[in-house]
Order: structure tokens, then sequence, then C-alpha cells
């Protein structure tokens, strides 16, 4: 099997698409799968090896760490004539992905997409609510022709049921349990950052409004006085509104940035809460980096993370941009140590169901089948009249 892949995000950008992806093209050198990879340049050009085709891109303004390509629809054809795809995976709609869709409808080749992201959402906390309508008819133009579109859970699937979508399948998400692990949680953390308050709150994701940081903010900002100091918090990420939510964090507030690898291993084992208001995920990987690092997870019931947190077993659940419920449950979870660490240990349990060699080797499974069924679809074509 030979496939092509676009995407608008890969390393070394740091986020769950880039990171999917990477360990996607990872598990298909694994499996002995030529592809050819087509992504926006966010570095130097030596910088990427082969099957990488970098793109010259510019900022998304949604996401400015993340690259609109301007692509050479001519020069990407070419690398396509010659590579000869059986199969095209297109991880955006946008201009990478329409290069893909426009390539794959002239040949009549097999391709899929994979639904990663509700900008539907994003345009609401933006303010550009009244361009959902036009949003949704060029996604559902985009992915008609579709042999499946691929979503990362069962909220995304019904979501885009919801919206007419056809050819719908789940590919899930999976974890390192060896990288991420309670066995790396370290006094060396509350050491580096100077905290002594009993409880340490994190919070790891992109500092933004479609997060729902503001929920974060007030959420700290008015935790009762007494119990301030009972509790830390640990910000990891970055974004636009790191700056507004720096002047407005109390004291017991330390922004620490990007992390990743190890260090952010560390981080999420040495938390004893990983709080994530986010009603916007259409999976929340950082939810089940949590979870495999025993920590348990305060959380909203809206968007993909529903699929992972079990009320009470592996996590709390809080209505979506309601600080006071945050609030509530933080004070709770103050008095309720052994409780914390119950749903840790659960949330680790769940985990370690959630391989990414298994979940790979589904969707290998997946575009062996559509290859398949395209080439059976062919052979009426090609058998004699009678």
């Amino acid at each position: 099997m030979r496939l092509a892949l676009f995407t608008d995000t890969f390393l070394p950008q740091t986020n769950g698409v880039s990171l999917t992806l990477q360990r996607l093209t990872t598990h298909l050198n694994r499996r002995g799968i030529e592809h050819l990879l087509f992504s926006p340049k966010s570095a130097p050009e030596d910088s990427y090896a082969d099957p990488i085709r970098p793109i010259t891109s510019i900022p998304f303004f949604l996401y400015p760490e993340c690259r609109l390509a301007l692509p050479n629809m001519s020069s990407i054809h070419s690398e396509l004539k010659a590579f000869r795809p059986d199969l095209l995976h297109l991880a955006t709609p946008f201009n990478i992905g329409l290069c893909g869709l426009r390539y794959a409808r002239k040949l009549g080749l097999p391709h899929v997409a994979s639904y990663h992201t509700h900008f539907d959402r994003y345009l609401e906390y933006y303010r550009m609510k009244k361009i959902v309508p036009l949003y949704w008819k060029y996604m559902k133009w985009f992915h008609r022709s579709c042999d499946a579109t691929f979503a990362p859970s069962n909220e995304t699937l019904d979501s885009l049921q919801a919206q007419g979508f056809q050819r719908l399948k789940l590919w899930s998400r999976g974890i390192d349990c060896n990288l991420y692990t309670p066995k790396k949680r370290s006094h060396q953390v509350r050491d580096r950052y100077g905290i002594t308050a009993p409880l340490l709150l994190l919070y790891v994701g992109r500092v933004a409004p479609e997060k729902d940081i503001n929920t974060l903010t007030l959420a700290m900002q008015e935790l009762p006085e007494s119990m301030q100091a009972q509790v830390h918090w640990l910000i990891v990420g970055d974004g636009p509104s790191l700056s507004e939510m720096r002047a407005q964090a109390p004291q017991n507030v330390t922004f620490t940035g990007y992390k990743h690898g190890e260090e952010l291993a560390q981080l999420y084992a040495s938390a004893d809460l990983f709080v994530f208001p986010s009603s916007t995920e259409t999976f929340g990987n950082v939810v089940l980096e949590a979870m495999a690092s025993g920590l348990p997870v305060l959380t909203v019931n809206e968007g993909g993370v529903k699929d992972l947190v079990t009320p009470g077993r592996t996590g709390i659940i809080a209505p979506p941009r309601s600080p006071d419920a945050f609030i509530r449950e933080i004070c709770a979870c103050i008095e309720q140590p052994q409780k914390l660490a119950a749903m840790g240990y659960e949330g680790r349990q769940l985990a370690f169901g959630r391989s990414w060699e298994t979940i790979f080797d589904g969707l290998i499974r997946d575009y062996e089948e559509i290859i398949e069924n395209r080439r059976f679809d062919l052979i009426p074509a090609l058998l004699p009249l009678v």
C-alpha cells in the first residue's frame, strides 16, 4: 500500500493533531508502508527529511502557531503522479487538503478525511458565529466524495452525523503508558517552582478563548480565600490569552510555557488534579495523558472528553463555562485525597486499554478495506458485456 497524507500541522509544531500524525508516520514506517506527507513549512527546508514534503505557508488567523499552506498545485500533482498512491488521507479541509482532494477526484482514487477540530465552535469564541452555516456547507462539500470520514470520539461522530455527514468511522486516540506514568512523580517539580500548597492543580493546553480559559481564570480568582493557600496552579502552554491570564492570575499560579516529552510527563505525574475546562475538544489528548499518569481529571460534560471520563470513577464532570461549579469541585477535592487517588488509579487502568499500535493497525485495516472495496466496485465495469 502506498499512502499520501495531507496536513496543515506537523512537527516541529506541538499540538494533538501534529503529534498524532507523527506517531502515525512512525507506525507506517514500522509496518513498511510507503507514504508521502505534505505539510506547511514551519522550519528551515533542510530540517525536513523524506517522506515529508514541506509547502510554503503563512500563519493561520485562528491558530497563529499553525500554518496555512500556499501550495503549488502542479508541483504537488507531479509528486503524486510519480508516487502513485493507492489512497489519499486528507487530515485538513484547507489548502493542502484541497490539493489532495482535487487529485483524488480527478483520477478517481480512494480518499479519506479525518476530522480533528470543531472549528464551528472556535468561530463562536472569535465572534464569527455568522459564518458557521457557511463553514458547514463547505465541510459537507469537502467530505462528500470521501470513502470515509474518521472522527476521534463518539461525541464527534454524533455531531457530524447530525450535520448530515455519511460514511463515518471512529478513529480514536492512543497513549504511551511508558512515557506517561505515575512512576515519574517527583518532588523536584514542587522544589523547582517553589510550590508548598498541599494540592497541585494542573492545566496543559493552548491558552486561548476556545479552550474556555476564562472559566479557569475566574475559578482561580474566585476560589475562597480560605482555600487559596491549599492549592497551587500550574499552567502549561502558550497562546493568545496568556498575557491577559498572567495579569489576572493570583499569586498561587505558575506559568511554565510549552513543555513536552519527559518534562511534561513529570509534570502530569507530580500534580494532584488535572483541571480542563475546554468544551470544544474532538477528543482531548491531554485528558488521556493525565489519566495515563495516574492523575484524576476535572473537566466538562461537553465535547470529546465525555468519551474518556466516567464521573466519580476516573474523574469529575462539571457544567461547561461554570467557574462556580469548578470551584465547588476543587474545594471538595481538597477534603478527599483518597478519592482523588482512587480516580487516578482507575484512569490509569483505562489508559492501558488504548494502545497506539492497536489503534493504528485498525486504521490501516480500514485503509486496506477501502482500497479493496474500490477495486471490487471496478470489476463490473471491466467485465465484457454478454
